[in-house]
């Protein structure tokens, strides 16, 4: 059943592109590229989130929208979109009645204008899309972020509940872990993530946790109430773990998996770094988050594509051997991502190298070459 049939958001009209193709012109030739999300159109919906904000006051929900429908990827299993990941399946009322995502129907209807605007960018790069913009819009640092999510077309795609992190494990280190390491991340993922907690509310309506209102929450900005982690809680900085450390203010939230950060040995090491240096943590959060958006999430074009980094529209780079064979020890970006993503459609992946013998073929054909192209010079 989807959201469209919903009471709730009858409202709501969801649409699927599962892939689409988006042409660029130019004075010689007309060209046409098979994106999941037209980039033009991703572009401007960029501006329209940014506006968003800053009318809405609501970066932290589209943080939790994010995350929450790239969340629940399961390394293990390998089939898309059986692993999970940001493929769009948090649009659909099955997931969004799984008990972590409460109040999150909130953010799709905010986000649902801007999916009927652009209607040639999937529901997967939107929700990172906000997610990440939110973050940076808040002072938070730039993510290195790549678009081109496929989305899920049913809710008969949705993952089953339980994937997501609860706030309060009976022991809540190896729940953060069980969690996150079946995800492929790591102790530094873990706490630098956690570290966005600096931005938003918990409301003990949706969550069970926190208080109905404090001194830092009950004038708003937005909706007033709720109990925030920081008292700055729409600015992107490292208060998160300055305040968790201190625990000198009674109207701040701290979950048990919160303190987890600082006292299981291995957590603190990190949490201790950025509550003494936001730009270590800046740093870091940007990769994890990066990481967690792009984790099990199916891409087409297969290595992506950025909004800032390359032209937009822009064909991926043509491999030509000539290019790489003299002179030239440094491939670009855009053919990295290339290699990259061939890689892994092969089974290779950083934590599961392939077998030898693949690495042994490929050694062979160089060599071939070589000789050919030699030869050809002669």
């Amino acid at each position: 059943k989807c959201l469209r049939s919903s009471p709730l958001v009858s409202n709501l009209f969801l649409r699927q592109r599962e892939g689409s193709g988006y042409v660029t012109k130019t004075r010689f030739s007309t060209k046409c590229y098979a994106y999941a999300s037209d980039p033009a159109q991703l572009k401007n919906a960029r501006e329209d989130i940014k506006e968003l904000l800053q009318t809405k006051f609501c970066h932290p929900i589209m943080v939790r929208l994010g995350w929450h429908d790239a969340g629940t990827y399961n390394k293990d299993i390998k089939e898309w979109p059986q692993r999970g990941g940001a493929n769009g399946s948090l649009r659909f009322e099955a997931e969004l009645k799984h008990g972590a995502n409460a109040g999150l129907i909130n953010a799709l209807k905010l986000l649902q204008p801007i999916k009927d605007k652009y209607s040639g960018v999937t529901y997967a790069d939107l929700f990172q899309l906000a997610s990440a913009t939110a973050i940076e819009e808040a002072g938070g640092p730039k993510i290195p972020m790549k678009y081109g999510r496929v989305d899920v077309t049913g809710p008969e795609q949705c993952p089953e509940e339980g994937r997501l992190p609860d706030a309060g494990p009976p022991s809540p280190a190896q729940h953060l872990r069980d969690v996150f390491y079946r995800m492929g991340l790591n102790d530094k993922d873990i706490v630098a993530l956690s570290g966005a907690h600096t931005l938003g509310r918990s409301r003990p309506e949706r969550s069970g946790w926190g208080k109905p209102e404090t001194k830092y929450t009950k004038d708003g900005p937005g909706a007033p109430g709720g109990q925030s982690w920081t008292a700055q809680w729409l600015k992107f900085d490292n208060s998160y773990f300055k305040d968790i450390k201190e625990k000198r203010d009674a109207d701040l939230l701290v979950l048990p998996t919160d303190a987890a950060l600082f006292e299981d040995p291995s957590f603190k090491v990190y949490a201790e770094k950025y509550a003494a240096d936001q730009d270590a943590f800046f740093k870091d959060y940007a990769e994890s988050h990066a990481k967690l958006s792009n984790q099990g999430a199916k891409f087409d074009p297969p290595e992506g594509f950025s909004l800032d980094g390359s032209p937009v529209g822009a064909a991926p780079e043509k491999f030509e051997a000539a290019k790489y064979s003299s002179n030239k020890s440094e491939l670009s970006d855009s053919m990295k991502q290339k290699i990259r993503a061939e890689y892994e459609g092969f089974g290779g992946s950083p934590d599961k190298p392939l077998p030898t013998n693949y690495f042994l073929n490929i050694m062979i054909v160089i060599g071939v070459l070589a000789i050919l192209s030699y030869l050809a010079g002669n």
